[in-house]
């Protein structure tokens, strides 16, 4: 699951990334002023940036040149009503690594930020999440158990790639729900228990070995050795 930093000050706007990016399986932070945005894109690592130019308190393009200047490297979009070739120009000479004009489609949005993904991870392994016989490839989108393919919703995808990124750790529930669904709920909510359910039944349904495992009253755990 990629983590990626939004930096839009437009709610609406934001809103509609946001809950987009999350169906598509991504972990989203959001920051609605420039200073804000700087200071998590300073402190946390992040995979790509999606960066409105206009922006209060620091615009986007002197936000993106103060992190090229402290050495971040992770892709950048940004996003922008201004559409003439110059104002593309000063967004790469910023540091920036595509440029989207608003109005955009969201498909669009997300092939685009595919892309920066893919180039910014020219090993395959990257991509590549595994334990015993499980396999998923974050940027095909593809899950496999035993070499025979497994077809699982967004949010089943997004929760089993979480697991494999910190397998043989046990996860919490609370864990899960910020990360895999990027916002709060009741902590007596069931959607966790009702999507490792139903992961389970996908994964692990018919096999000797188990690889998904409640730890009763901690969470849960990716691992094949228990």
């Amino acid at each position: 699951m990629a983590n990626i930093l939004l930096i839009e000050d437009d709610k609406k706007t934001a809103d509609f990334i946001k809950s987009g990016l999350a169906e598509e399986g991504f972990s989203v932070r959001h920051a609605a002023d420039g200073r804000t945005g700087l200071d998590l894109g300073l402190e946390d690592a992040f995979d790509a940036a999606i960066i409105d130019i206009m922006l209060p308190g620091l615009d986007g393009l002197s936000l993106v040149e103060q992190l090229r200047s402290a050495g971040s490297t992770m892709p950048i979009l940004f996003l922008s009503g201004r559409k003439t070739v110059e104002d593309r120009l000063s967004g790469f000479k910023a540091g920036g690594d595509d440029y989207l004009v608003k109005p955009f489609s969201f498909a669009e949005l997300v092939a685009r930020l595919f892309a920066l993904l893919r180039r910014s991870q020219p090993a395959s392994e990257q991509s590549l999440l595994s334990v015993a016989d499980l396999e998923l490839d974050l940027l095909a989108r593809k899950v496999s158990r035993g070499g025979q393919e497994v077809e699982l919703q967004q949010r089943e995808f997004a929760l089993l790639s979480y697991l494999l990124q910190h397998k043989g750790r046990v996860i919490s529930k609370m864990m899960i729900l910020e990360q895999v669904w990027g916002y709060d709920f009741d902590p007596q909510t069931n959607v966790v228990e009702a999507c490792v359910c139903r992961l389970r039944d996908k994964v692990d349904s018919e096999k000797d070995q188990r690889l998904i495992h409640t730890v009763r009253g901690v969470g849960y755990v990716l691992d094949e050795k228990r």
